[in-house]
């Protein structure tokens, strides 16, 4: 299942940097990922340095 990015992003743009697919998009507020995009390398996961990214 394609990663989630939680409440507790801070917005700050690590994820969307590292992902190699670029799912990762800034939303109103946080990051969102693309489900249809992602390939669940968890890549975002590995940088946010809140923890916001995660498999769901």
């Amino acid at each position: 299942m394609a990663y989630k990015i939680s409440d507790e992003c801070i917005a700050c743009g690590a994820c969307a940097a590292e992902c190699p697919v670029s799912a990762i998009s800034e939303g109103d507020g946080k990051y969102v990922i693309d489900a249809d995009t992602c390939i669940e390398c968890g890549a975002c996961a590995g940088v946010c340095p809140v923890g916001a990214p995660s498999a769901e």
